[in-house]
């Protein structure tokens, strides 16, 4: 059985925009997903990545062009300049980390849930009834995010340090044996590796 490590951040709009679309190439596949949320700055400080910020300006107007367009490709709205952004990412994984190790619940929807609270609807993910009510939406107890918050920090940081060691350079980012795929805009890709047709 196939099995495929997801990293990603729920701060991330490209997260956002790959949907749930990750889980669905899993059903097709019999395949399983184990949700690695980690800190994007840190990835991108340990890859060699920039964060937006420092980029130069003709890189950050390409960004929005792109995620306009994508936007509308997949028929998700999508708040160029979200009222709660940049957002502290690690209270919405933590959340995530404390979810996965609880069960009970659809992850996949918790992780988009909470990507679309963010990029789509203008709530603050570190806010701790923001995520309750995601918590929630996804089927989870919502007490979830009062417990385990010592392990789920520590998984945090293990869930970077296997990104860095394994190859991974931004969010969101597939890994499946030996093959890495970047980008929700590599998900086909990862659905045709798969399938054995690539």
């Amino acid at each position: 059985m196939a099995h495929i490590d997801y990293f990603f951040s729920a701060v991330s709009p490209y997260v956002y925009l790959a949907g749930q679309r990750l889980e669905e190439v899993a059903r097709r596949h019999g395949a399983t997903i184990t949700y690695r949320p980690l800190d994007p700055a840190q990835l991108f400080a340990r890859t060699g990545g920039q964060p937006l910020a420092q980029r130069h300006e003709s890189r950050k107007a390409y960004r929005l062009q792109e995620l306009t367009r994508q936007s509308r490709k997949r028929r998700l709205p999508l708040q160029l300049h979200p009222a709660f952004w940049p957002v502290n990412p690690a209270p919405s994984g933590y959340a995530i980390i404390a979810a996965q190790a609880a069960g009970g619940g659809d992850l996949g929807a918790l992780a988009h849930g909470l990507a679309r609270a963010c990029w789509a609807e203008n709530r603050d993910i570190a806010d701790d009834a923001v995520i309750r009510d995601c918590l929630a939406a996804a089927g989870f107890d919502p007490a979830i995010a009062d417990r385990g918050l010592l392990a789920a920090a520590e998984t945090y940081g293990v869930n970077l340090e296997e990104a860095v060691s394994r190859g991974a350079f931004g969010v969101p980012f597939y890994i499946t044996g030996d093959q890495l795929f970047w980008g929700q805009d590599r998900i086909e890709d990862l659905d045709l590796h798969l399938s054995g047709k690539l």
